[in-house]
Protein backbone atom coordinates (compact mmCIF):
# COMPACT_ATOMS: atom_id res chain seq x y z
CA UNK A 1 0.00 0.00 0.00
CA UNK A 2 1.17 3.39 -0.94
CA UNK A 3 0.35 6.72 1.50
CA UNK A 4 -0.51 9.91 -0.49
CA UNK A 5 0.16 12.04 3.04
CA UNK A 6 -2.79 14.95 3.09
CA UNK A 7 -1.21 18.01 5.23
CA UNK A 8 -4.23 20.14 3.73
CA UNK A 9 -2.63 21.64 0.69
CA UNK A 10 -1.70 20.03 -2.78
CA UNK A 11 -3.06 18.25 -5.42
CA UNK A 12 -4.39 14.94 -3.69
CA UNK A 13 -7.26 13.35 -6.31
CA UNK A 14 -5.12 13.82 -9.28
CA UNK A 15 -1.94 11.86 -7.71
CA UNK A 16 -4.16 9.02 -6.26
CA UNK A 17 -6.40 8.87 -9.75
CA UNK A 18 -2.84 8.42 -11.55
CA UNK A 19 -1.58 5.76 -9.16
CA UNK A 20 -5.30 4.27 -9.38
CA UNK A 21 -4.96 4.04 -12.88
CA UNK A 22 -1.67 1.94 -12.70
CA UNK A 23 -3.20 -0.74 -10.66
CA UNK A 24 -1.84 0.22 -7.17
CA UNK A 25 -3.03 0.29 -3.89
CA UNK A 26 -3.04 3.88 -2.44
CA UNK A 27 -4.45 5.56 0.10
CA UNK A 28 -4.65 9.50 0.66
CA UNK A 29 -4.18 10.00 5.01
CA UNK A 30 -3.38 12.60 7.38
CA UNK A 31 -2.69 9.43 9.76
CA UNK A 32 0.60 8.95 10.71
CA UNK A 33 -0.31 5.23 11.85
CA UNK A 34 -1.26 4.74 8.08
CA UNK A 35 1.09 5.91 6.31
CA UNK A 36 4.43 4.30 8.82
CA UNK A 37 2.22 0.93 8.02
CA UNK A 38 2.85 1.56 4.00
CA UNK A 39 4.92 0.64 1.96
CA UNK A 40 5.90 3.79 0.09
CA UNK A 41 5.18 7.16 0.54
CA UNK A 42 3.92 10.16 -1.89
CA UNK A 43 3.85 13.32 -1.07
CA UNK A 44 2.51 16.37 -3.27
CA UNK A 45 2.32 19.36 -2.95
CA UNK A 46 1.01 22.68 -4.29
CA UNK A 47 1.50 26.14 -2.26
CA UNK A 48 3.54 28.04 0.16
CA UNK A 49 6.27 26.27 2.23
CA UNK A 50 5.39 27.83 5.27
CA UNK A 51 2.04 26.87 5.99
CA UNK A 52 2.92 23.62 4.11
CA UNK A 53 5.01 22.71 7.36
CA UNK A 54 3.36 24.25 9.85
CA UNK A 55 0.33 21.78 8.36
CA UNK A 56 2.85 18.64 8.28
CA UNK A 57 4.21 19.41 12.10
CA UNK A 58 0.83 19.91 13.12
CA UNK A 59 -0.41 16.47 11.85
CA UNK A 60 3.30 14.61 12.93
CA UNK A 61 4.13 14.19 9.22
CA UNK A 62 7.16 15.44 9.25
CA UNK A 63 8.65 13.29 11.42
CA UNK A 64 6.29 10.04 9.54
CA UNK A 65 8.67 11.54 6.73
CA UNK A 66 11.88 11.55 8.38
CA UNK A 67 11.45 8.05 9.65
CA UNK A 68 10.19 6.61 6.35
CA UNK A 69 13.28 7.98 4.94
CA UNK A 70 15.61 6.57 7.53
CA UNK A 71 13.90 3.30 7.44
CA UNK A 72 14.66 2.81 3.61
CA UNK A 73 11.33 3.56 2.45
CA UNK A 74 10.67 4.05 -1.09
CA UNK A 75 9.61 7.94 -1.41
CA UNK A 76 8.05 10.31 -3.84
CA UNK A 77 8.16 14.32 -3.54
CA UNK A 78 5.85 16.20 -5.86
CA UNK A 79 6.60 19.84 -6.72
CA UNK A 80 6.35 21.31 -3.30
CA UNK A 81 7.06 17.90 -1.91
CA UNK A 82 10.33 18.11 -3.62
CA UNK A 83 11.34 21.63 -1.75
CA UNK A 84 10.16 20.62 1.43
CA UNK A 85 12.84 17.89 1.73
CA UNK A 86 15.64 20.37 1.78
CA UNK A 87 16.19 22.61 4.48
CA UNK A 88 15.45 26.14 4.16
CA UNK A 89 13.63 27.52 1.13
CA UNK A 90 13.42 32.06 0.17
CA UNK A 91 9.38 31.70 0.14
CA UNK A 92 8.82 33.27 3.70
CA UNK A 93 12.40 32.53 5.12
CA UNK A 94 10.54 28.65 5.94
CA UNK A 95 12.17 25.86 7.07
CA UNK A 96 11.60 22.33 4.89
CA UNK A 97 12.06 18.94 6.80
CA UNK A 98 16.20 19.04 6.44
CA UNK A 99 16.50 15.67 4.55
CA UNK A 100 18.86 17.28 1.23
CA UNK A 101 21.40 19.88 2.46
CA UNK A 102 20.40 22.66 0.40
CA UNK A 103 18.06 25.67 -0.48
CA UNK A 104 15.24 26.67 -2.18
CA UNK A 105 15.34 30.14 -4.33
CA UNK A 106 13.14 31.97 -6.61
CA UNK A 107 13.52 31.78 -9.95
CA UNK A 108 15.17 35.28 -11.07
CA UNK A 109 12.53 37.51 -12.75
CA UNK A 110 14.30 38.17 -16.38
CA UNK A 111 12.92 39.22 -19.78
CA UNK A 112 10.51 37.67 -21.29
CA UNK A 113 10.59 35.05 -17.95
CA UNK A 114 7.07 34.46 -16.77
CA UNK A 115 6.24 33.64 -12.91
CA UNK A 116 5.16 31.60 -11.68
CA UNK A 117 6.58 28.85 -14.33
CA UNK A 118 3.78 26.82 -15.68
CA UNK A 119 3.84 24.52 -19.07
CA UNK A 120 5.74 22.14 -20.46
CA UNK A 121 9.36 22.45 -20.32
CA UNK A 122 11.79 19.25 -21.79
CA UNK A 123 14.16 17.72 -19.09
CA UNK A 124 17.80 17.19 -19.43
CA UNK A 125 19.11 14.20 -17.48
CA UNK A 126 22.63 14.28 -15.02
CA UNK A 127 24.70 11.47 -13.25
CA UNK A 128 23.68 7.88 -13.28
CA UNK A 129 19.88 8.58 -14.77
CA UNK A 130 21.72 9.51 -18.00
CA UNK A 131 23.23 6.39 -17.98
CA UNK A 132 19.63 5.01 -18.34
CA UNK A 133 18.79 1.07 -17.01
CA UNK A 134 15.91 -0.68 -16.01
CA UNK A 135 16.21 1.34 -12.21
CA UNK A 136 16.08 5.14 -14.44
CA UNK A 137 12.79 7.00 -14.12
CA UNK A 138 13.19 9.56 -16.50
CA UNK A 139 14.09 9.61 -20.66
CA UNK A 140 16.43 12.09 -21.79
CA UNK A 141 14.28 15.35 -23.99
CA UNK A 142 11.40 14.40 -22.02
CA UNK A 143 8.23 17.21 -22.28
CA UNK A 144 6.83 16.99 -18.48
CA UNK A 145 4.36 19.49 -16.81
CA UNK A 146 6.17 22.57 -14.07
CA UNK A 147 4.08 24.81 -12.09
CA UNK A 148 6.18 26.62 -9.67
CA UNK A 149 8.00 30.39 -9.05
CA UNK A 150 10.94 28.88 -6.93
CA UNK A 151 13.73 26.15 -6.88
CA UNK A 152 15.67 23.72 -5.02
CA UNK A 153 19.25 24.27 -5.23
CA UNK A 154 20.96 20.79 -4.01
CA UNK A 155 24.56 21.59 -1.63
CA UNK A 156 25.58 18.14 -3.48
CA UNK A 157 24.95 18.54 -7.48
CA UNK A 158 25.68 14.78 -7.71
CA UNK A 159 21.79 14.17 -6.63
CA UNK A 160 20.21 15.58 -9.75
CA UNK A 161 19.10 13.02 -11.80
CA UNK A 162 17.33 16.04 -14.39
CA UNK A 163 17.31 19.23 -15.13
CA UNK A 164 15.07 22.07 -16.56
CA UNK A 165 15.69 25.41 -18.92
CA UNK A 166 13.50 28.81 -17.34
CA UNK A 167 15.10 31.17 -17.58
CA UNK A 168 18.15 29.58 -15.59
CA UNK A 169 18.76 26.05 -15.29
CA UNK A 170 17.37 24.29 -12.39
CA UNK A 171 16.95 21.34 -10.48
CA UNK A 172 13.58 18.90 -12.17
CA UNK A 173 14.42 15.79 -10.59
CA UNK A 174 16.65 14.61 -7.71
CA UNK A 175 17.22 10.66 -6.12
CA UNK A 176 18.70 10.56 -2.82
CA UNK A 177 18.98 6.71 -1.64
CA UNK A 178 15.22 5.51 -1.78
CA UNK A 179 14.00 9.47 -2.63
CA UNK A 180 12.92 10.22 -5.49
CA UNK A 181 11.71 13.46 -6.53
CA UNK A 182 10.22 15.74 -9.26
CA UNK A 183 9.89 19.53 -9.50
CA UNK A 184 7.47 18.68 -12.33
CA UNK A 185 4.05 17.07 -11.73
CA UNK A 186 3.99 13.69 -13.25
CA UNK A 187 0.26 13.53 -13.27
CA UNK A 188 -0.28 16.64 -14.71
CA UNK A 189 1.88 15.39 -18.06
CA UNK A 190 0.11 13.04 -19.64
CA UNK A 191 0.85 10.07 -20.82
CA UNK A 192 4.60 10.88 -20.33
CA UNK A 193 4.03 11.28 -16.82
CA UNK A 194 1.66 8.16 -16.39
CA UNK A 195 5.03 6.23 -17.65
CA UNK A 196 7.13 7.77 -15.34
CA UNK A 197 5.00 6.60 -12.22
CA UNK A 198 4.52 3.62 -13.82
CA UNK A 199 8.42 3.03 -13.55
CA UNK A 200 8.95 4.15 -10.30
CA UNK A 201 6.13 1.96 -9.44
CA UNK A 202 7.73 -0.66 -10.81
CA UNK A 203 11.28 -0.11 -9.14
CA UNK A 204 9.27 0.24 -5.93
CA UNK A 205 7.80 -2.69 -6.03
CA UNK A 206 10.74 -4.94 -6.83
CA UNK A 207 12.65 -2.94 -3.39
CA UNK A 208 9.63 -3.95 -1.28
CA UNK A 209 8.77 -7.47 -1.79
Amino acid sequence: MIAILDYGMGNLGSVHKALSHLGASAVVTSDPDVANAAQALVLPGVGAMRSAMVNMRARGLDRTVRDAIEAGKPFLGICLGMQMLFERSEEDDADGLGILPGRVRRIPAAAGIKIPHMGWNRITLRGAEAAGGPGALLREGESVYFVHSFHAVPDDPSILTAMSDHGIMFAAAVRSGSVDAFQFHPEKSGDRGIEILRRWLTRMEGTTR
